[in-house]
């Protein structure tokens, strides 16, 4: 008998502990949402899912203890280290946070196949937007200098970047780099970029922070309370409103074949999807060339984990409201990348290899790149001409600059395997 109501008592207060537990759980789910709606964000649906963004975590993890773990690690307790790496930042980037799709670019229909071999039709080309024109980022970089920053809040990613509201009232998004690789990454990808032809990059210059200087001095009280070193070199790029997010397409997602010069494939797509797709082959191109693992490459990693990770948004890229897409937090590229390329390496390759169809004048400057041999040499003329602040910056060591020329070289022996195998096929 005593055995009995001992057991009955056992039960009645695990009971009792679950009832707690419950009660706990749902007022912590309350409470965080009264947090989501504190910050502008409840209106936009369900809470999204982190685990998309799960590879961030990984970032975190020291070096060796990352190379222990390997596969292993565990989704869900990934999730909430990435929210504190500032992956939630993303939607704060650029104001807009409408998860649906973007208008529609209003183009006529087709006027003829979309490929012309491996390279995208010219009546395609025609209609190829150019986001960001250099006369456009030569202004926006001449005003972004002379203009007093008159204000300084959350909004561009993780809190150690800042919105800057300038004295025109137009912005920009800071980024202050947590050691100098974030920085030149962000800086040097944006001119390699350039050094491309590719203009889904924001306008962006160099600054240092002096508190005294005319360009600073309205913000002096919210740099001492962020903790920003005096004299640091930061970067600023241009502000962009109502950007929505992108999701990897068909073509490039794991279950696909890839996206191929084949006219069965891109027949039936509209207008908008092919000017979207070329944008997606410039954005493989330049991530490849610089080793930015923070986009499609973390996705395809994350799949180890995650098998619907293709079907979210894609890190660091946004889209216009007219199709334009807009590569975005570049930081990883370059510098960064390069020293963390044993890890990543295989992912690269194999995002590399699921595309066989280019703008033929992205691939004119990897040609003219190849042969002269001189990535290195255009890359530093045009940055130390467009930026008066990249002797304080810095530029790329010699073993990085070799590992870009050879990738670069990596890059045209693809091109010229698409090109033998598809005119093998008779495309």
């Amino acid at each position: 008998m005593r055995a009995v109501s001992a057991n009955l008592l056992a039960l009645l207060f695990l009971c009792t502990c679950a009832s707690v537990f419950y009660v706990w759980s749902r007022l912590e789910t309350y409470n965080t949402g009264l947090q989501l709606t504190s910050r502008g964000s409840a209106d936009i649906g369900p809470s999204p899912d982190l685990s998309a963004k799960t590879f961030r975590a990984l970032l975190a993890v020291p070096v060796a203890q990352r190379l222990h773990l390997g596969g292993i690690l565990d989704a869900h307790n990934l999730t909430g280290v990435a929210d504190q790496t500032g992956s939630l930042g993303i939607r704060d980037y650029h104001t807009n946070v409408d998860n649906k799709g973007s208008a529609q670019r209003g183009v006529p229909d087709k006027l003829g196949s979309p490929v012309e071999g491996i390279f995208w039709s010219e009546w395609l080309e025609d209609k190829f937007p150019v986001s960001f024109s250099e006369e456009h980022a030569r202004a926006w970089r001449g005003r972004a200098r002379e203009h007093r920053i008159v204000r300084l809040e959350p909004g561009c990613g993780r809190i150690s970047n800042q919105l800057a509201t300038f004295s025109d009232r137009s912005k920009a998004c800071v980024r202050y780099g947590i050691n100098a690789d974030q920085v030149q990454g962000e800086t040097l990808t944006y001119y390699l970029a350039s050094l491309l032809g590719i203009t889904n990059l924001p306008p962006l210059i160099l600054a240092q922070l002096n508190v005294d200087s005319e360009q600073w001095a309205s913000v002096r009280r919210r740099i001492g309370g962020l903790q920003w070193s005096e004299r640091a070199v930061v970067s600023l790029t241009q502000w962009v409103a109502n950007l929505t997010g992108v999701i990897t397409p068909a073509p490039l997602r794991q279950e696909s074949k890839g996206l191929r010069p084949l006219r069965g494939e891109l027949g039936n797509k509209t207008t908008a999807e092919l000017l979207e797709l070329m944008q997606w082959t410039d954005l493989i191109i330049l991530d490849y060339l610089s080793a930015n693992f923070d986009r499609l490459v973390s996705n395809l990693f994350s799949l180890q984990w995650d098998s619907r990770v293709m079907e979210r948004e894609t890190n660091n890229l946004l889209r216009t409201p007219r199709g334009d897409l807009v590569f975005i937090d570049n930081e990883a590229g370059l510098v960064h990348g390069y020293r963390v390329l044993d890890m990543w390496e295989k992912y690269h390759s194999t995002v590399l290899d699921s595309v066989c169809v280019f703008r033929k004048r992205t691939v004119q400057r990897v040609i003219e790149l190849h042969r002269r041999r001189d990535t290195r040499t255009r890359l530093l003329e045009l940055y130390r001409d467009s930026e008066p602040l990249s002797p304080e910056l810095g530029f790329l060591s010699d073993e990085h600059a070799g590992v870009l020329q050879s990738r670069i070289n990596r890059l045209y022996k693809h091109i010229l395997h698409c090109k033998v195998k598809y005119h093998q096929l008779g495309i």
